[in-house]
C-alpha cells in the first residue's frame, strides 16, 4: 500500500506537468476559484457554529461547571485540548460533506477532464458523446452519495471515540485517513466508469488499490494548506493525478 500511496503523490507531479504541456488551465482554474469562494464561505460559517455548539454543550451537561468546581490545571488542559480536537472533527466532518457537494455539482466537469487526460495519454481523439457524459456525471453523483454516507458512518464513530480521554487524541488522524481514502476513491472512479467497470466492480478493484486512493486525498488535503493557490488548484489536480496513476494499472489488466 505504501508504494500505491507514492505512486499516487508523484501522480500530482506529473499531473501539474501535465497540464503546463497541455494548457488545461482553463479547467483547472474556473472550478477552482468557484470551489475556493464557497470553501471560505463554508468554513467561515461552520467554524463558528462548530465552536458555539462545543461551549453549548460544556455548559448543557454541567461539564464545565464541574470542571469550575475542581480547580484542576491538569484536567482543564485535558478539557480544552479534547475540546479543540472535538472542534477538528467537526470541522472535518463538514470537510467532508461539503467535499462531496462540491464533486457532485462538479460530477459533469471532473468527468471530461479525466476523460480528456485519458485520451491525451493515450493519443487518441475521443470523440464527444453526450449520452456518455450523462452515464458518467450519474455515476459519479452515485459513487459520491455512496462514499459520503459511508465516510459519515465511520466519522460519527471516530467522534463518539474522539470523547475517550487519551484514546481520542488519535482520532483526528484516523478521521483524515478516512477522509483521504474515499476522497480519492472517487476521484479514481471516472477512470473505472470509463473503462465500463460495475460500481461493484470499482469498490472491489480500489478496495485492492487503497494506496493509490488514500496518497491522491492526502495530497489533496495537504494543498489546502497553501492558502488560496492550494485551494484553487486542489479539485482538478487531484482529478488529474488519479487519471495518472491508475492508468498504468488499467493498461496492464487489458
Amino acid at each position: 500500500m505504501l508504494k500505491e500511496m507514492i505512486i499516487a503523490i508523484q501522480a500530482y507531479f506529473q499531473a501539474h506537468r501535465f497540464i503546463q504541456k497541455h494548457k488545461l488551465w482553463k479547467w483547472i482554474l474556473i472550478p477552482g476559484i468557484i470551489y475556493t469562494v464557497l470553501f471560505i464561505i463554508g468554513m467561515y460559517l461552520f467554524g463558528k457554529t462548530s465552536s458555539n455548539f462545543i461551549q453549548w454543550l460544556a455548559e448543557e451537561t454541567g461539564l464545565r461547571s464541574w470542571l469550575n468546581a475542581l480547580d484542576n490545571g491538569f484536567l482543564g488542559f485535558l478539557f480544552t485540548l479534547g475540546g479543540l480536537l472535538f472542534w477538528l472533527l467537526l470541522m472535518l466532518f463538514y470537510f467532508s460533506l461539503f467535499k462531496y457537494l462540491f464533486l457532485i455539482i462538479g460530477s459533469p466537469l471532473f468527468a471530461y477532464l479525466s476523460e480528456k487526460t485519458e485520451a491525451i495519454i493515450e493519443g487518441k481523439n475521443i470523440p464527444f458523446s453526450f449520452t456518455q457524459l450523462l452515464k458518467d456525471i450519474k455515476r459519479g453523483i452515485f459513487i459520491a452519495v455512496r462514499n459520503s454516507l459511508w465516510q459519515t458512518v465511520y466519522t460519527l464513530s471516530i467522534v463518539l471515540l474522539s470523547l475517550i480521554p487519551l484514546a481520542g487524541w488519535l482520532t483526528p488522524i484516523l478521521a483524515l485517513l478516512v477522509e483521504c481514502y474515499y476522497y480519492g476513491f472517487s476521484m479514481l472512479d471516472y477512470s473505472m466508469e470509463r473503462h465500463r467497470k460495475t460500481a461493484a466492480e470499482s469498490i472491489f478493484f480500489i478496495g485492492q488499490h487503497k494506496g493509490l486512493a488514500i496518497g491522491n486525498g492526502l495530497i489533496f488535503y495537504l494543498m489546502h494548506l497553501l492558502p488560496l493557490v492550494g485551494w484553487v488548484l486542489a479539485p482538478a489536480y487531484s482529478v488529474v493525478a488519479a487519471t495518472l496513476s491508475i492508468h498504468p494499472l488499467k493498461s496492464a489488466e487489458k
